[in-house]
C-alpha cells in the first residue's frame, strides 16, 4: 500500500536528521512501501495507521548495494 497523506502536509514535513531534507514516499527499493524516505541521508520512516513516525530510532538505515 502507497503512503497517503496530504501533498501539502508531506511538503512541510522534514527528516529529523541534522540536514532537515524534504521526505518523498515508499523506499528506494519499493516506491510503495509505507515510509518515508530522507532525500539526504536515505533513512526511511515507518508511516504507521496513517501517523508517519519521524523518530531516528525508528528509522531504517540506508542500505549499500
Amino acid at each position: 500500500m502507497a503512503v497517503q497523506l496530504d501533498p501539502q502536509l508531506l511538503e512541510i514535513l522534514a527528516c529529523p536528521c541534522p540536514e532537515h531534507a524534504p521526505l518523498k514516499a515508499g523506499t528506494a527499493s519499493d516506491p510503495r512501501a509505507d515510509y518515508l524516505t530522507c532525500t539526504s541521508c536515505g533513512r526511511s520512516f515507518p508511516v504507521r495507521e496513517g501517523i508517519p513516525v519521524l523518530l531516528l530510532d525508528e528509522a531504517v538505515e540506508p542500505t549499500d548495494g
